[in-house]
């Protein structure tokens, strides 16, 4: 039978200040909020870490500008991803809404911004060939999705929560469960890959790669906490997610020292 698709509303209750521009380039990377790459606990790292120090180059305008994107550019359920798949009903799993803001390293948001997230579903299995987890594959659920920032840096996009899962790391390694993000930011220097956790989940203090962060707060800014003012009654739980690119206080760069 055909889907219809329902509006998917905005949760938010109130509306941060518009972003400004601001002229020049990006502020240095704080590397002391990154793992080593070296990192024994997380064994892909082993082979694939630099042993050589990194490069610094100052930007140019190919780093401190970017692909622009317009509304056009998305399809009506890029951001549903319990309907932008299905075939003859919902997928299986927990509802829940992801919204947040994309956030300077000022704090001031980001506009008009591509967000690209995908994930597992509910039994923690990824829609790919390479994927020969057990869990069986939801035929209603394809697993990824993209929404585009409003003019205050805004996004948000409904979805079901991803289940965790075990991997060839060592005998018994489970991934928490998480949703991968990217986002574009208004220069290539902003761009950013990472991975958002979930709060209160008891995998997380023992996954080989989020162990790998030295810094607590970093960490922190990977997990979203629980929103129930943009929850939506006897439908989905809310997760607030919020992305700060570069800077300080920037959101951790997916398994990679050379990120944000």
């Amino acid at each position: 039978m055909n889907v219809q698709a329902p509006a998917l509303q905005d949760p938010r209750l109130n509306r941060p200040e518009p972003f400004t521009p601001r002229d020049g380039g990006f502020f240095q990377r704080d590397r002391s909020i990154h793992p080593p790459a070296h990192a024994p606990g997380y064994k892909s790292s082993v082979l694939r870490s630099p042993r050589q120090p990194l490069l610094s180059i100052e930007n140019s305008l190919s780093e401190i500008t970017g692909p622009v994107f317009g509304h056009n550019d998305l399809g009506p359920l890029d951001n549903d991803l319990i309907r932008n798949y299905a075939k003859d009903g919902d997928p299986v799993g927990e509802r829940i809404i992801v919204h947040g803001r994309v956030l300077d390293e000022t704090g001031r948001g980001v506009p008009n911004t591509l967000v690209e997230f995908w994930q597992a579903n509910a039994g923690g299995r990824y829609r790919h060939k390479k994927d020969t987890y057990l869990a069986p594959i939801d035929p209603n659920f394809g697993g990824c999705g993209r929404a585009l920032s409003d003019d205050t840096g805004y996004y948000y996009f409904r979805t079901v929560k991803p289940g965790p899962y075990p991997w060839r790391n060592f005998v018994n390694s489970w991934r928490p469960a998480h949703i991968h993000f990217s986002v574009f930011g208004s220069g290539f220097a902003q761009r950013l890959i990472t991975q958002m956790y979930f709060e209160g989940d008891p995998l997380i203090p023992v996954c080989p790669i989020l162990t790998t962060i030295p810094d607590k707060d970093a960490l922190d800014r990977l997990v979203a906490p629980l929103d129930l003012n943009a929850s939506t009654p006897f439908d989905s739980l809310a997760y607030r997610f919020d992305i700060v690119l570069r800077g300080q206080r920037s959101t951790y760069f997916e398994n990679r020292t050379a990120g944000n």
